[in-house]
């Protein structure tokens, strides 16, 4: 059985493609935070790739963004290819079936506001 779930933030915001047959395509990376303490005490991330195919990859596109929190049911695929230097490559991805959008869209709407807040200064006011 090929079967992975995961939850994470996304590194960045989702890149949608559609293929020459007219498949939409749409590629994240998550980071997901692991569940023990390195030797310093931190807790590391490992970012791992997200392919999602179809509607679901329009909708990913449409509701994810930098820092979303989501969650990935798929399954594990990997695939080779040349690099240019002509060395052979191999690539792990998770495919995903599922994904649910964690993060609310207040909570976006209200991030968005608040990278638009500008400081007033109080001597400008009139009262």
């Amino acid at each position: 059985m090929n079967k992975v779930i995961l939850i994470g933030n996304l590194t960045k915001d989702p890149e949608l493609t559609t293929t020459t047959s007219g498949l939409s395509l749409c590629r994240f990376t998550i980071a997901v935070k692991r569940n023990f303490a390195n030797a310093d005490g931190e807790f590391e991330s490992d970012f791992l790739n997200v392919m999602a195919w179809r509607t679901l990859a329009d909708n990913c596109k449409k509701y994810l963004q930098k820092g979303s929190k989501t969650s990935v049911c798929g399954r594990l695929q990997n695939r080779s290819y040349e690099a240019q230097d002509g060395s052979k490559r191999t690539i792990t991805e998770v495919v995903a079936e599922e994904v649910e959008f964690l993060t609310a869209k207040t909570q976006e709407k209200k991030k968005e506001q608040e990278d638009d807040f500008v400081p007033v200064d109080d001597d400008d006011l009139p009262f």
